[in-house]
């Protein structure tokens, strides 16, 4: 690949269109309806493609009215106010032909110079991150300053479309499999859930508490000065998402500080929980790995054994429980900052049959949680491929010839 192939253009040569979403006024909460075209939120502009796990909707005339707030396939949606940074395509084989994004997102079409994947893909490089947050202000909420007027102007070096393409399709085929992955994941707790809903749920009542089954400690108060670039990951509260956890946000501390938190090493198959804030009585489990990670205080560890992955299954499933999950955000309540205690978790009330029960349903369960521990560690590997692949190729630093996925 020869660099005088490459070309430079200013992001407005590369569009055909662009728009901010609708005014608050034009779209509020009462009217929202229970189907009809999907309405986008900061959650849906998680990673590199749209993520459509959740919705609110509004009717098709509502939507009509909204003119170029609507946004279709192969658009780009961005974020300019709240969570800055995230910038997503909308696929091919989307679920629905269109979307309404938020008052807080604007969309762009490309046109035939550019592929919108990768123009995404080069958004998520710490080079593409840099220019698109260039003009970003933090007084009060974080926000774009005339964000579809700075984006329009903001440079680009693009190869000829044909580079695009392999580019796109190499990274994409990571993000393939890894989405795969999360679907067999998914599909393998859908599974759990349901045998644990006929063996449990359904046969008995909450005659038991979570604190009869396993003890929870909050995590060790590491000092703001401990913390470093590199070394043993420490997981805190804003690194936790329901169901699995994501290691490439943790910070880190040098190798001594093992020693002193020796209780709040964690290892693949481990349970941790938020204790605080916003994502009080989310849980994660840890993925397989051989490193040695800790966690910091108000996240707190489930203590289940030597082999955790032998009696996770029933406390995982346990704390799915949408009763559960209600006593967590009740008991969180009351302070402007939500908190649990250990006390609190270990309290809450939950089914507790025999221990002969628990056994056979966790050794049921255990081949499911293996695969769904062993398909996570693999996600942050071809995670790690890709981001580690992604500006290099954008750069040419590397020749598409020369990757072999």
């Amino acid at each position: 690949m020869k660099m005088e192939e490459w070309k430079e253009y200013e992001l407005s040569e590369l569009i055909d269109e662009i728009s901010m979403g609708p005014f608050g006024s034009n779209i509020k909460v009462e009217c929202f309806t229970d189907s009809g075209v999907p309405v986008l939120n900061g959650s849906n502009l998680v990673g590199l493609k749209l993520n459509e796990d959740k919705f609110n909707y509004v009717t098709e005339e509502k939507a009509a009215s909204l003119g170029k707030s609507n946004a279709y396939r192969n658009d780009i949606v961005i974020t300019h106010r709240g969570t800055l940074g995230q910038i997503v395509y909308i696929p091919q084989d989307s679920k629905y032909e269109h979307y309404v994004i938020s008052q807080s997102q604007f969309r762009v079409k490309c046109n035939q110079k550019v592929l919108p994947e990768y123009l995404v893909y080069y958004f998520h490089t710490r080079i593409g991150q840099h220019q698109l947050l260039s003009n970003a202000s933090q007084v009060g909420v974080p926000a774009l300053a005339r964000p579809t007027t700075t984006f329009q102007k903001l440079r680009i070096v693009l190869p000829p479309l044909a580079n695009q393409q392999k580019i796109a399709r190499i990274l994409s085929s990571l993000d393939d499999k890894i989405e795969l992955n999360n679907k067999i994941n998914a599909n393998l707790e859908e599974q759990a859930q349901a045998l644990f809903k006929n063996w449990f749920v359904d046969k008995y009542d909450k005659d038991g508490v979570i604190g009869d089954y396993c003890t929870v400690k909050s995590g060790f108060a590491f000092k703001s000065a401990w913390w470093q670039d590199k070394g043993i990951k420490v997981i805190r509260i804003g690194d936790i998402e329901q169901g699995c956890l994501s290691l490439e946000t943790c910070a880190h501390v040098t190798n001594d500080k093992t020693d002193i938190a020796k209780d709040f090493l964690v290892h693949g198959g481990d349970l941790v929980i938020a204790m605080t804030g916003a994502t009080i009585g989310k849980f994660s489990m840890i993925p397989k790995t051989q490193e040695p990670i800790l966690v910091n205080q108000r996240v707190g560890k489930f203590f289940l054994g030597d082999n955790p992955i032998e009696k996770v299954p029933f406390i995982y499933c346990t704390l799915k429980q949408e009763e559960v999950i209600t006593e967590f955000i009740n008991r969180g309540q009351g302070s402007a900052q939500p908190n649990i205690s250990t006390g609190d978790i270990l309290s809450i009330p939950c089914w507790i049959p025999s221990d002969n029960e628990i056994d056979n349903f966790n050794k049921t369960i255990q081949p499911m949680f293996e695969t769904i521990i062993s398909n996570q560690e693999e996600n942050r590997k071809l995670s790690g491929l890709r981001d580690s692949l992604l500006p290099k190729l954008m750069s040419d630093e590397i020749e598409v010839g020369e990757v072999i996925i």
